[in-house]
């Protein structure tokens, strides 16, 4: 390509170059695909497929258990919801945010951790409230920020950090087989998500991949692919008593 449209180029795209480098791409990349104009360049486009869909995730994470929220206040009700099960998915979630932080990886390989940390807190919470436990669930809360200030500060060792990291495969196998476990002693789902539970089984997929490229932590990637499949299971579930409501096992019974 002649240096003059080269030189067209790079200042057409100037004003995104920024952004595009901070963002999205190494500078390497921006070059390739900005000034040589081979948009084929294999690494970069995994660069580029990695980061977009971290990006993804981390805005998608945002909403990913909405849907299970409102349905627990639209129900008034915590049927069928494990309360074991979400300390178990609090322990993993922070387990693999606290790990991060310390290792310096990039908040788009493990930004939706801090949503779905949050969201999971306010599912715990709403738990206990609606087993008339109010207080029980706010001194949970207190607990539990107390406890995150703590690991993420320089008090806690890094063999402290990385152990909580490699507990996440136990983790999260044990709390969703309890989940699994109460959806098959119900016989239903009760007030569990059908979005929520796609969504993250969608988004675990999507990690796994996204994991290996920004990070190439073997321990994240174990965990993500652990958390796949249980997640998976839940989904499948959701699948298979799609019919069935707990109004419904009732009036049978």
């Amino acid at each position: 390509m002649a240096t003059s449209e080269k030189a067209v180029s790079a200042s057409f795209m100037e004003p995104f170059r920024e952004i595009l480098v901070n963002y999205l791409m190494p500078e390497k990349c921006y070059d390739e695909f900005f000034l040589n104009f081979n948009f084929l360049h294999v690494d970069c486009l995994k660069i580029i497929i990695s980061k977009g869909l971290g990006i993804g995730i981390i805005l998608g994470s945002v909403l990913v258990k909405l849907p299970q929220i409102l349905k627990l206040l639209s129900a008034k009700s915590a049927e069928g919801l494990s309360f074991n099960s979400v300390m178990l998915e609090l322990l993993s979630l922070t387990g693999t945010m606290v790990y991060s932080i310390a290792k310096s990886f990039p908040f788009s390989a493990w930004g939706e951790v801090f949503f779905l940390m949050l969201q999971s807190l306010a599912i715990g919470f709403l738990i206990q409230h609606y087993k008339g436990c109010t207080m029980k669930g706010l001194g949970f809360l207190v607990i539990f920020f107390g406890l995150l200030a703590v690991l993420v500060s320089p008090l806690t060792p890094m063999f402290v950090v990385t152990t909580m990291q490699a507990s996440n495969m136990p983790a999260i196998i044990l709390g969703r087989l309890i989940q699994a476990g109460a959806n098959y002693r119900n016989g239903h789902t009760g007030q569990l998500s059908a979005v929520s539970v796609f969504l993250l089984f969608a988004g675990s997929l999507a990690r796994i991949f996204t994991t290996v490229q920004e990070t190439g932590d073997s321990l994240m990637v174990l965990s993500y692919i652990i958390s796949s499949s249980c997640n998976g299971l839940i989904a499948a579930q959701v699948l298979y008593y799609w019919n069935v409501s707990p109004v419904v096992k009732k009036k049978a019974e």
